[in-house]
């Protein structure tokens, strides 16, 4: 009768902590702003615009054409700060958040309207920004006619979105959890994201890196947290010693 009431005290133990674990379950917060990012357009399809303080997604049937952006991330601040906080490898992506702040539309851009939008991880990282401007485009930078050499069979939608027609203001999207954009980021990779309409009706402008209020940029927010089975594993070692700790006192 002794020893299943000890077996009880420690099974309650463990259960104890169990709870607080699934309660407050350990997570790590790492926020980036893009390392580089830039918007190409239909009507200009050999100029590049990677220096410009706003970025675009538009249909291609609107009266300025159509507008896609790219961005780049470079995620080993993630893979850092979560090797830290549980140790090298021991660690999962939770969920990514993309953040992105609507600003009123301008020349050369389509009128702000409502729609979908949609956003895939890129395989191919070796796109560069380029400094171009509206008002003076460049030529050394990814543009409407080159971003489909950069496109891939590998690319992987991590969901389509929908923007409410805002023209101030910061929404944030949650993103699916790709198996290759996920092997990127525990990897401390670059990330590639590419945003292009999803219907015929969105006009999608928002503040690019290049903006001067830094609190206007492209948020990338990757919470890592450690895997059920880890912390089960935890668990089920700190059982097992508490009943060896009791069988040695007897």
């Amino acid at each position: 009768m002794l020893n299943l009431r000890r077996f009880v005290v420690v099974v309650s133990v463990v259960s104890a902590v169990s709870g607080i674990l699934a309660s407050s379950a350990l997570s790590a917060v790492v926020t980036q702003n893009p390392v580089a990012d830039a918007f190409v357009m239909s009507s200009d399809p050999s100029h590049d615009f990677g220096g410009a303080g706003a970025l675009s997604v538009a249909a291609s049937g609107l009266a300025k054409g159509e507008f896609q952006t790219v961005m780049r991330f470079d995620s080993s601040a993630v893979k850092a700060a979560s090797n830290a906080e549980y140790g090298f490898g021991q660690w999962t992506v939770q969920s990514v958040t993309l953040k992105l702040t609507a600003t009123s539309s301008g020349s050369p851009f389509n009128s702000s309207a409502a729609g979908q939008f949609s956003v895939d991880w890129m395989a191919n990282d070796l796109w560069t920004e380029g400094s171009g401007k509206p008002t003076a485009p460049g030529t050394t930078g990814i543009t409407f006619d080159s971003l489909p050499s950069f496109e891939s069979t590998s690319d992987q939608l991590l969901g389509t979105l929908s923007y409410g027609g805002a023209t101030s203001g910061a929404t944030t999207y949650t993103l699916g959890l790709g198996s290759s954009f996920v092997t990127d980021l525990l990897g401390g990779n670059q990330v590639s994201l590419r945003l292009y309409a999803a219907d015929a009706t969105v006009s999608y402008l928002f503040y690019s890196r290049s903006n001067v209020t830094a609190a206007n940029w492209p948020v990338l927010t990757v919470t890592t947290t450690v895997p059920a089975p880890a912390m089960l594993s935890t668990l089920g070692a700190m059982s097992l010693g508490l009943l060896g700790r009791r069988r040695m006192h007897k």
